[in-house]
């Protein structure tokens, strides 16, 4: 139980990479604040970790890109524990597409959904890390923060932004015992990858299945990673076998980004 008493909070929480977090650090002893913007689906991943862990779960709707959600959040967190250890900052990736299919719209959403959430979120937990001289911030980006990905201009400008932001808060942060590191996944079998197979799919003209294949050849693991697999390596990053490590970005890709 390596997270046993400790309190999670985590972001994008009903589904794929934040579920599979939230469940895996429910597992190791935490309890959660959880958050999404669909109600439904938060309280349905909710009961889920409950029934198989038995941990102490809060859920709220939140939308991430919203100033106020986020606000209501904080005060959550505050009211029913009045600490927090660990953060994980995760979001929906933003639309796929190149450079010349969005407008200052597009990118203002973008901005305000990967990397004002960040900072907004972070920003107001921070004073509950830094009262207690310790906490652990993990912020989820992508493999494109290494490797840009086709068609996904506005990902990998926004996401790229965490990197600068996460290593200097590192520096800022460390005399406090806080750390902060990025988690940035490759292709992990989720709801928002197939997505983006399908649309790669409707581009080239081909079916989801060869576009699936046609990535498999780019990892050098030869498949797509699980959800559970890259929760394992989040519960490293949030335990105390981390205790080392600040300002990094850990890739969870298989070998797909070639990279140093």
């Amino acid at each position: 139980m390596r997270l046993d008493g400790k309190v999670a909070v985590v972001t994008a929480a009903s589904k794929g990479l934040g579920k599979g977090i939230a469940k895996r650090f429910a597992q190791e002893g935490a309890k959660l604040v959880i958050a999404s913007r669909s109600e439904e689906a938060i309280q349905a991943a909710a009961e889920e970790i409950r029934s198989l862990t038995g941990t102490d779960v809060t859920a709220l709707t939140v939308d991430v890109s919203k100033l106020e959600d986020i606000q209501k959040l904080i005060e959550t967190v505050q009211t029913v524990h009045g600490t927090v250890d660990i953060l994980v900052n995760n979001a929906g990736g933003p639309p796929a597409g190149t450079f010349l299919d969005f407008d200052d719209e597009a990118w203002q959403k973008a901005f305000d959904l990967n990397l004002m959430s960040v900072v907004r979120v972070t920003r107001g937990l921070l004073p509950l890390m830094m009262k207690k001289q310790a906490g652990r911030i993990i912020n989820i980006t992508s493999s494109g923060v290494k490797q840009p990905v086709p068609n996904l201009i506005l990902s990998n400008s926004i996401r790229a932004a965490v990197n600068g932001l996460t290593k200097t808060l590192s520096q800022e942060l460390a005399p406090y015992g806080i750390l902060v590191n990025n988690l940035a996944p490759g292709r992990i079998d989720t709801d928002r990858v197939r997505e983006l197979d399908r649309i790669t799919a409707d581009k080239a003209g081909i079916t989801m299945e060869q576009a699936k294949e046609n990535w498999t050849k780019q990892i050098p693991a030869g498949r797509y990673g699980t959800v559970e697999e890259f929760a394992n390596a989040a519960l490293f990053l949030a335990s105390d076998e981390s205790s080392y490590i600040t300002g990094q970005i850990y890739v969870v890709d298989g070998g797909m980004v070639k990279g140093y």
